[in-house]
């Protein structure tokens, strides 16, 4: 070892800091196996690319990719737009580039020299591994992107002259791309790829090439990437096995009515209409996590909402008769199971909207069945409702309508990617990463299971629920009608609980937040922790998260929660004490279906069965 601390091996000087023993897993021991492997990798890639071309040559399948893509590059254009129309203003945006690329070589060249420079790019998890920061090579393309992807995303926030909704899909848009080329999702690199691919010779992107192919043949055409393993879970077997019948169906849903398990249950019971997006089980995915069994064991006659998996007969349902043939058909078939004219109504996500929306048309009827209404991250009032409006504005719902027009509704695998979309660092690319290029088996996960069971959306509802709530936000306006009937929120006078979370990408908290304001009764704001899906799912025993409460909903959001009181665990007891501070009157257990009427068939029932 000389004085500056670099070894000497053969008379070669070795990089400082760099341990020649590290580069052994990069280097190819077998490349007769490997050429074999990458050949076999790409026949199976052939046939990927097989399956994705079979639907769109017969017909089966049309690709509407011009008019997205036409807004792209519209909507990135006007940001290149401003930085080009002055040139002073495009050489200082280079020019601060640049130079961190410079200060990145700088540093580069420090460390190889056996130093410790600081940090140029900020950290990443996408780039936890040693070998992000320990290999030059790695570390460069890793600070190199980093900065980029930032640099691309100021050109986007500091363009000046782009109205609210262009800049907000400019973002989307860069984040969606930035995303898609991180160095992490492609073999030659990323380090984790490239020793896993050496180790085996290639035998990992056969197995992935191979897994491709499945997945684009089980999306038929489209590629449905794996997020869990499918095979660990069934449907009425090890998720939504809560006891309970089927009492009643009709064209757009069967109405579940569960057992029983104390010796009183409350006298109003209880409604859940839960979001047609999804399939309800996300409340039932097992006995730990099933809200549907808490509230059964906490004396709650309970009943859900199951709706159907449409297909071309539904394409004229909208949101009238989803209001009908869902929210009130369950109304009716309660009063015959219990002959309680009073129930209390949960409404989740979209299921909550239409419930909101179903409850000023009741205000109009002078309707009173619904005595209390409670709303999981639900919005009534659009302004801040996230990402999803980057999918919203006129051009894009045309687009959508032209592709519902065929088969008479929206595939489930389409909205399913909308979602992951909204989280792609996270919901798409490590899975790719994972199945495709490292040919493993994704972990088996219920919550990932239920998230891939997606369902089809009819064409009436879905352009109803875009052009009302997205694009021209008409229930907040008061201008949305119903049945015939204009709405207005403040005509509803009943308790409500509005459950936001925090950290919600779908409803944001602060959306929920604002639609609080709109209705005419008491509201009643909880902010739970974690996000759309957990910030729900948070059964009292796991001890996880917490949710804040204050008092009336007025003033700025980020005001209302600084000052909110924080408890620790779940919201789930706090909203039960609610709906005993509303009635807490009990009566004896209640067999399903009464004397009524006659059960049709074992929960969860056959419509939450239908795959898509």
């Amino acid at each position: 070892m000389n004085k500056d601390g670099a070894t000497q091996d053969n008379g070669r000087r070795a990089i400082p800091g760099l341990d020649p023993a590290e580069l052994e897993p990069f280097i190819i021991k077998n490349p007769e196996a490997l050429t074999v492997n990458l050949a076999r990798s790409l026949e199976n890639l052939g046939k990927a690319a097989s399956e994705w071309l079979a639907p769109r040559e017969s017909g089966e399948k049309q690709d509407l990719i011009a008019e997205p893509m036409t807004d792209l590059v519209r909507t990135l254009g006007k940001v290149v737009e401003y930085w080009v129309a002055d040139p002073n203003r495009a050489l200082q945006a280079q020019t601060l580039l640049f130079s961190t690329y410079a200060q990145i070589w700088m540093s580069s060249l420090q460390k190889a020299a056996g130093e410790s420079p600081a940090a140029v790019a900020r950290d990443d998890k996408r780039f936890a591994d040693t070998d992000w920061k320990q290999n030059p090579f790695f570390d460069f393309l890793r600070q190199v992107y980093t900065v980029t992807s930032d640099w691309a995303d100021k050109l986007v926030t500091q363009a000046d002259g782009l109205d609210d909704h262009t800049r907000h899909k400019a973002g989307f848009y860069v984040k969606q791309i930035t995303a898609a080329l991180s160095p992490a999702n492609f073999v030659l690199t990323n380090p984790v790829l490239y020793k896993e691919t050496v180790a085996q010779n290639g035998a990992n992107l056969v197995e992935g090439m191979r897994k491709l192919a499945e997945d684009i043949h089980s999306g038929r055409g489209d590629l449905r990437i794996r997020q869990t393993d499918m095979t660990k879970f069934k449907v009425g077997e090890n998720m939504a096995v809560t006891p309970g019948k089927v009492i009643a169906e009709d064209d757009v849903c069967q109405i579940i009515q569960y057992e029983p398990t104390t010796e009183k249950v409350l006298k109003r019971p209880l409604l859940i209409c839960p979001p047609w997006i999804n399939k309800f089980y996300v409340l039932d995915l097992n006995p730990q996590k099933s809200f549907i069994k808490w509230c059964v064991d906490q004396g709650h006659t309970v009943f859900v909402i199951s709706w159907v998996n449409p297909d071309e007969r539904h394409a004229d349902k909208d949101w009238g008769d989803y209001a009908r043939e869902g929210i009130d058909f369950a109304l009716e078939t309660i009063k015959k199971a219990t002959g309680e004219d009073k129930v209390n109504a949960i409404g989740y996500c979209v299921g909550g909207t239409l419930l909101a929306a179903t409850l000023a048309r009741h205000a109009l009827e002078k309707d009173r069945r619904i005595a209390s209404a409670t709303l999981f991250t639900t919005q009534v009032d659009f302004t801040y409702a996230g990402d999803l409006k980057v999918f919203a504005d006129e051009e894009q719902i045309r687009t959508i309508e032209k592709s519902m027009e065929q088969e008479g509704y929206l595939d489930g695998t389409k909205m399913a990617l909308a979602f992951n979309m909204l989280r792609a660092s996270e919901l798409i690319w490590p899975y790719f990463v994972n199945n495709y290029l490292k040919g493993q088996e994704p972990m088996a996960f219920d919550l990932l299971y239920w998230n891939a069971d997606s369902t089809r959306m009819p064409a009436a509802n879905h352009s109803f629920y875009l052009r009302n709530c997205y694009l021209n936000n008409t229930l907040a306006r008061g201008e949305m009608v119903l049945d015939g009937k204009k709405l207005d929120l403040k005509k509803v006078k009943i308790p409500i609980y509005n459950l936001a979370a925090r950290e919600d990408h779908i409803a944001p908290a602060k959306s929920v937040f604002t639609g609080s304001k709109l209705f005419g009764g008491d509201v009643k704001l909880v902010v739970s922790g974690s996000g759309h899906i957990a910030g729900v799912v948070n059964p009292p025993d796991k001890k996880k998260y917490q949710f804040w409460t204050n008092g009336k909903v007025e003033g700025e959001y980020e005001d209302w929660l600084a000052s909110a009181e924080e408890t620790p665990g779940s919201w789930w007891p706090n909203w039960h004490g609610w709906i005993l501070d509303q009635d807490a009157r009990t009566v004896a257990p209640r067999k399903p279906g009464g004397d009524q009427l006659n059960p049709i068939e074992e929960a969860p029932g056959s419509f939450v069965r239908v795959r898509v």
